[in-house]
């Protein structure tokens, strides 16, 4: 039962965003109580696996996807998971309380709780990926989710500004990441955590280890905001509140230091992980707590505040000291809940006051004396002030960088004075956050009246803060058995004896909690002399303008290399392509040692229809070359080309293929047809006889070269899988038809991309059509009306297209034994209701075939991927098909094979694509004949 409620548990977000977005639909209540209770499920799932996690297990399930490049399907819950699961989920309910009375009604919190739903998805892939390339596709969410969120907002400038700066660094690190994880699982010879974590001497020891390395930590240090990359999470802070309390305090910042935990067992402990983590670590702790007590936006401080945090964990996490990443987990946790109850008590203060500048709200605790309470507490955790559990693990902090040992002489003291300086700052930015909100005098200006917010807004706060109490009052009890299974997993062993508790006797590191809060009030009773002073330091690339102009002038340079490398001429790509195949061609040949250009298998005797035939495809196809110009001559030539590979599949008893080609060619000839309406009847000139000759040259290059190889290829014997697939195919696809059993069995999982393919080329054309506009001279060109003279046409489909349909399912149904199938059923079917547009109107055809065609090819790949899902359910590699013999009092014995649900999803796909173009190309008439007839009247 673990491996279902596994995947249900990382997959669950994501797999409820329809359900949430119907429930948008009815109501704005709908939708909260909806996002509400998937994070309800998926804490309920977590505390079904709860019992084993505290047991000592660790949960794997995993499904073959493509197991020979490493891509297989793999969640992995351990304590570390278990503990961000309770994070994304717990603190991921409280948010959406809070964001129902937080954002404006106005706000149907659709859109919002549909990307949170699929970011709480992308945060629980990464936490729980067993493989890590799926971990790396889930990274690549949280950051593509995070920039929906934080332009939430988007019609404002600096919303959008901060959504692609924070996409820009962010994604610039998942893309060292990606290279970085590619060579870990070379390194390794796995790209499977198990197989990663446990093989950390050897990772270490190999020559790759520094590259890797840096670029994982690049991927890490960018998500976390560390120092340089630091600018983009203040910035950040355009996007509601809400958003901020999650992503850039409890779970999407944590994302970066949860890499370095989890990799912690196979990269750390050399001198390069020392330094680099540890230094970042350091300079990120100080720069942040420096800058937090400068800015007078009070979301800024708390931003700032946040890099300060996130610096103290991966500092922790560089130091490589015994407790320091029990410390490191123990903080990720206290931070996480004090911080976001601070986000959100700070929105409730703007929400209620309507400004965040410190210098004119002041004095809230007179108007909003229980928020002004829970701020301040939480305020007090983020300073390290006793009894709350900022204290605690900010005291371990101390106590692990007294006890480092790598450090020896006047450098005993940097690590003990860099925790004490960054202890002294933020006191006084979490003194300064009090002090001028809470105390200091009365409001100034400000444009509403400050006041209580409504009880359920306020719930999520008081549970944070209560939170914050207990685990300082009581430590051990309330956290201890969390922090054991977490840190146990962080290090793949049994964490070593620590104990949490308040009192530790008078020893070094209260001595610097001391001086830290006791400097802090010094350090902010000086804070005007630091504003002085810091209005002579440069913004440098924090700045938001100082990034649009990089960002602009990165785009212009983009934008000249592509203007000089693309032309975007169909000619450029077609050339390149044929270049690239002439290149590709070559190098085969002399790179397999081939000697002379025959090869042993004798040449098949040419024959009189083969003659015959081979005589009609040349002159099918220069008649498109030499003709091309006049464009129905061309296709009427490309339409005899067609039919000639047609008959040369039956010449070579290749039935499926000549069903296929046939159908397809009736269909994109009519579909050609149409489309030549609205072109005019001959294509322009292209002068320059150097361009003609270049073209010919390199066609006939490519032709001939394709043509030696093909006959170097057929005039030697050579073995391929589809022995493989003729031997398998009634015993392993239970049909005798080896094509359609290779199509919807053996090669599956190539279909469904095909299909998928094909479902997006309909977009594409629907999207490409339905704002389309015609020239005055292609407009012109258009009848008035529907023709009437069609009458024989009209009489003889009326009769035909029941029959064709019936034709349609009897080639659908057959196709797994005899040829026919999903592709063949669906162009049959979508040629007979092609041609019933064609004999009576567009109108007459939309009025009796109602239907939505983007839905109906919505539906074909829904039921195809569904077919691949359900093998999963049993236990089988996704797409695997099955099949049983049936007995009916008439009918007889038959066969009944799961891949005929995934050939209905093809016939579906076929039938919307063709239909989708037909209607557009229709519609498209009508519109332009309408606009006329409008002008004209």
């Amino acid at each position: 039962m673990s491996a279902p409620a596994l995947l249900l548990l990382a997959l669950l977000p994501l797999l409820a965003m329809p359900l949430v977005a119907f429930a948008a639909s009815v109501s704005r209540r709908a939708v909260g109580y909806t996002a509400a209770a998937v994070m309800v499920a998926g804490l309920g799932l977590l505390a079904t696996l709860a019992p084993a996690l505290f047991s000592g297990e660790t949960l794997i399930a995993g499904w073959d996807w493509l197991p020979r490049y490493g891509l297989d399907i793999a969640f992995r819950l351990d304590g570390l998971g278990f503990l961000f699961v309770l994070l994304i989920n717990g603190i991921g309910l409280l948010i959406v309380l809070y964001a129902y009375y937080y954002m404006p009604e106005y706000d149907g919190l659709g859109r919002f709780y549909l990307i949170l739903m699929a970011f709480a998805g992308g945060m629980l892939g990464v936490v729980l990926a067993e493989n890590v390339l799926l971990m790396l596709l889930f990274w690549e969410i949280t950051s593509l989710t995070s920039f929906l969120l934080i332009a939430y907002k988007y019609k404002e400038k600096e919303a959008r500004v901060a959504a692609r700066m924070a996409l820009a660094i962010t994604g610039g690190g998942g893309l060292a990441l990606l290279a970085g994880l590619l060579v870990l699982g070379h390194v390794a010879g796995s790209f499977m955590l198990e197989d990663i974590l446990a093989q950390g001497d050897a990772i270490r020891a190999h020559a790759l280890y520094p590259v890797l390395l840096v670029l994982i930590l690049l991927g890490a240090f960018t998500k976390s905001a560390q120092f340089p990359f630091h600018f983009w999470l203040p910035n950040a802070m355009a996007a509601p509140t809400p958003v901020s309390a999650y992503l850039h305090s409890a779970t999407m910042v944590k994302a970066g230091v949860f890499l370095l935990a989890r990799f912690y067992p196979a990269l750390s402990g050399t001198d390069l992980w020392f330094t680099l983590v540890t230094a970042t670590g350091a300079t990120t702790f100080l720069v942040g707590a420096y800058l937090a007590l400068l800015k007078h936006d009070f979301k800024g401080l708390l931003a700032y505040s946040t890099i300060s945090h996130l610096g103290l964990i991966t500092m922790l996490l560089g130091l490589g000291t015994a407790l320091s990443p029990v410390a490191a987990v123990f903080h990720i946790i206290n931070h996480a809940v004090f911080k976001a109850s601070l986000f959100m008590a700070a929105g409730i203060i703007d929400h209620e006051c309507g400004t965040r500048d410190m210098r004119r709200i002041n004095g809230l605790m007179k108007y909003m004396p229980i928020t002004a309470t829970l701020g301040i507490v939480a305020a007090g955790a983020m300073a390290g002030v006793p009894f709350l559990n900022g204290f605690l693990s900010k005291e371990m902090f101390f106590a692990e960088t007294v006890a480092h040992p790598a450090l020896s002489g006047v450098s005993t003291f940097l690590l003990p004075g860099i925790a004490t300086l960054g202890g002294i700052m933020s006191a006084a930015y979490s003194l300064r956050f009090v002090h001028d909100v809470f105390f200091n005098g009365e409001p100034v200006d400000l444009p509403r009246k400050p006041h209580e917010p409504v009880r359920w807004m306020r719930l999520p706060v008081e549970i944070l803060v209560g939170i914050v109490i207990i685990v300082g009052l009581l430590p051990q009890l309330a956290l201890a058995p969390l922090l054991n299974i977490a840190s146990g997993a962080l290090l793949q062993m049994p964490p070593p004896v620590y104990k949490l508790a308040i009192w530790h006797g008078f020893n070094l590191p209260l001595v610097m909690s001391i001086i830290a809060l006791g400097g802090g009030i010094l350090y902010y009773l000086s804070r005007e002399r630091l504003f002085r002073l810091h209005e002579w330091i440069p913004y440098g690339v924090s700045s938001p303008v100082a990034f649009e102009r990089a960002y602009a002038g990165a785009t212009a340079i983009s934008c000249k290399v592509m203007r000089f490398l693309d032309r975007r001429t169909l000619r450029q790509y077609v050339g390149f392509y044929l270049l690239f195949t002439i290149a590709i061609g070559l190098s085969a040949w002399f790179g397999g040692g081939v000697a002379g250009l025959a090869g042993p298998r004798p040449l098949t005797p040419i024959d009189a229809p083969s003659l015959l035939g081979f005589l009609v495809l040349v002159t099918g196809l220069s008649g498109v070359v030499i003709l091309h110009r006049n464009r129905l001559a061309s296709v009427i030539f490309l339409s005899v080309v067609g039919l000639v590979v047609a008959l040369a599949f039956l010449r070579l008893a290749a039935p499926d293929l000549a069903l296929t080609q046939l159908s397809v060619e009736l269909a994109t000839i009519i579909l050609f047809l149409l489309a030549l309406r609205f072109l005019p009847e001959r294509a322009r000139h292209e002068p320059g006889p150097a361009r003609h000759g270049r073209d010919a040259l390199l066609a006939l290059g490519v032709g001939v070269i394709i043509s030696l190889l093909a006959f170097a290829m057929l005039s030697r014997p050579f073995e391929t899988i589809s022995g493989y697939h003729v031997a398998m195919s009634k015993p392993g696809g239970g049909g005798t038809n080896v094509v359609n059993v290779t199509l919807v069995d053996f090669r599956g999982f190539d279909t469904l991309g095909e299909i998928a393919v094909l479902a997006i080329a309909a977009l594409g054309l629907l999207a490409l059509l339905d704002g389309l506009r015609l020239t005055p001279q292609a407009r012109g060109a258009l009848p008035p009306a529907a023709p009437r003279d069609a009458i024989m046409l009209r009489m003889l489909i009326q009769p035909f297209f029941p029959l064709a349909l019936a034709v349609s399912a009897y080639i659908f149904l057959r196709g797994h034994n005899l040829p026919g199938g999903g592709f063949i059923a669906g162009l049959v079917a979508a040629i007979a209701i092609l041609l019933q547009y064609l004999s009576q109107g567009i109108s007459f055809a939309q009025g009796r075939l109602r239907a939505d065609f983007t839905r109906l090819l919505g539906a074909g790949l829904a039921i195809a991927t569904a077919t691949g899902l359900a093998s999963w359910i049993f236990g089988y590699p996704f797409l695997t098909s099955t099949f049983a013999y049936v007995t009916a009092p008439v009918v007889g014995k038959f066969e009944l094979a799961s891949a005929m649900i995934f050939d209905l999803g093809i016939f579906l796909v076929v039938v919307a694509t063709i239909l989708i173009a037909l209607t557009e190309l229709g519609g498209l008439s009508r519109r332009e004949i309408d606009l006329t007839n409008r002008k004209d009247g």
